[in-house]
């Protein structure tokens, strides 16, 4: 019989690529696997999967309330249904996992894709930022197996709650398709774009580039929503531009890959505003060198890393507006530059993708003893 396990996250599980990527990996490695989400409003049917998967249609679809009824619901769900591996997802659904695990003495883990309690969103909000902190202070150190998706995070988890964590990377899956050749993007402006992909969130730079874009002669792409998404849209109508940045909402990993390939640049963006942006690994960061597309790029510590090793992007010290424009039109403009961080993009690919951190993620889960009683 194979080991049962199930994994919960918050969101939609259609657009969840590094949830996919570990579900799909540990079904491959021989593991049942249950994934569970919720289900919102403009949720798309959810396709067949090597994985199961589950959704909680919810009353709440946001703040307290929300957090409150899909906790509780998982908990009744996870106390009534077996599994044999309890597998929390960041902090938020971190109680209802261990609550469970520990009720029915099975095994329990944690995978930090973030610093939780310090996103922008929570960093300045000092009790529930309280609240997070409680929560991980009293349960981390009780978890039986941790990992989390960066070298820095892993030591600022060690040295806060004396408890190792291995690396599991947020990195693409290596994939040997020819890639679109970057020299006609050079020949017509109008068929250049700017691409940003992922959450639509506070503090990722997303309103300093649509600023900048009145001095870029190309468009820009953005590919997903979140809080700010309605703000972003209120600043391309005021500045004029909407002829120039398109919106897409969210789309769906298959066609987020063609408009990714062709992109001629992305951007990977965060204010430091939280420890958790500043020692980030975004999945884009990935994603845009995966598909041979240069980016712009803040210069913190673990991109800096990468970058020093392979030069896929141009690192930028700060987000002033002026500087953002001055760096996109600097790979736009030279061929000869751009040309040779998108070489560097194939070479980087070889050594970051998710084949080699699968294989961290199976064996660890081959280690963690089940019984199936």
């Amino acid at each position: 019989m194979k080991t049962h396990i199930v994994f919960t996250v918050i969101n939609d599980l259609t657009y969840d690529q590094r949830m996919n990527r570990i579900c799909n990996s540990l079904a491959k490695g021989g593991f049942k696997v249950t994934l569970i989400g919720r289900k919102l409003p403009h949720s798309l049917p959810l396709e067949p999967k090597s994985y199961n998967q589950k959704r909680f249609k919810l009353w709440f679809e946001k703040g307290k309330l929300f957090y409150l009824e899909y906790n509780l619901r998982l908990l009744l769900h996870l106390l009534f249904t077996k599994y044999d591996i309890y597998g929390a997802t960041d902090l938020d659904t971190l109680v209802p996992q261990f609550l469970a695990a520990k009720l029915k003495s099975k095994p329990h883990t944690y995978d930090a894709h973030e610093y939780f309690a310090e996103l922008p969103e929570i960093v300045h909000r000092p009790l529930v930022k309280w609240v997070w902190k409680t929560v991980e202070r009293l349960i981390v150190p009780r978890t039986q197996y941790c990992y989390t998706i960066n070298q820095t995070y892993a030591r600022l988890f060690e040295q806060t709650y004396n408890k190792h964590f291995e690396i599991v990377r947020n990195a693409t899956v290596l994939h040997s398709a020819l890639l679109p050749t970057p020299n006609p993007k050079y020949q017509q402006a109008t068929e250049r774009y700017i691409l940003y992909q992922g959450a639509v969130n506070v503090g990722r730079g997303l309103e300093e580039m649509i600023q900048a874009m009145p001095q870029i002669n190309c468009q820009l792409y953005i590919c997903g929503k979140g809080d700010v998404y309605n703000d972003c849209v209120a600043l391309v109508e005021k500045l004029d531009l909407t002829n120039k940045v398109k919106f897409f909402g969210w789309v769906e990993p298959h066609k987020l890959l063609s408009i990714t390939q062709n992109a001629t640049l992305g951007f990977t963006f965060f204010t430091n505003n939280g420890d958790s942006y500043y020692y980030s690994l975004a999945n884009r960061f990935f994603d845009y060198f995966h598909n041979g597309v240069p980016q712009l790029c803040v210069d913190f510590p673990e991109y800096r890393a990468i970058n020093q090793q392979f030069e896929i992007a141009l690192l930028l010290p700060n987000l002033k507006i002026d500087d953002i424009a001055k760096a996109a039109n600097l790979l736009l403009n030279q061929p000869d530059y751009y040309n040779r961080l998108r070489n560097n993009c194939l070479a980087a690919r070889q050594v970051y993708n998710w084949q080699e951190e699968e294989r961290k993620l199976i064996t660890l889960y081959k280690s963690i003893p089940v019984s199936q009683k």
